[in-house]
């Protein structure tokens, strides 16, 4: 990685999950933002320039699955896209954000895995 410090955006419509996965990933040493909304996402991207988007997919508004369409349009395989829901295949969103996205994590994450996830970017 060099010295330049490995940027990370989570985008939840709960400022809760957001902030406690931000604060996980900071302790990490990753540097991290965190977005509310799908169109904040798009935003914060065009400036931050992320090297990972970690979003829910289940989100009003642009969802995850219109946002990681949108991420993909706009840049390609330049960032790592990890989809997260809290329902495993229940939801057709969730099946559609799997295609798109390069990982699917399942509400809780678990820190190990993650860090596996997000190991390549180290």
């Amino acid at each position: 990685m060099g010295t330049e410090a490995v940027r990370i955006l989570v985008v939840d419509d709960s400022s809760d999950a957001a902030e406690t996965l931000a604060l996980l990933l900071r302790l990490n040493g990753y540097e991290v933002r965190t977005a509310s909304t799908g169109e904040e996402a798009l935003s914060l991207i065009d400036v931050e320039k992320p090297h990972a988007v970690v979003f829910d997919v289940v989100m009003p508004g642009i969802g995850g699955e219109q946002l990681c369409r949108r991420l993909r349009d706009r840049h390609g395989d330049d960032m790592v896209l990890i989809a997260v829901s809290g329902f495993a295949g229940a939801d057709e969103r969730v099946g559609a954000s799997f295609e798109l996205a390069d990982h699917f994590l399942v509400k809780p994450i678990d820190p190990a895995v993650l860090a596996k996830v997000l190991r390549p970017l180290d």
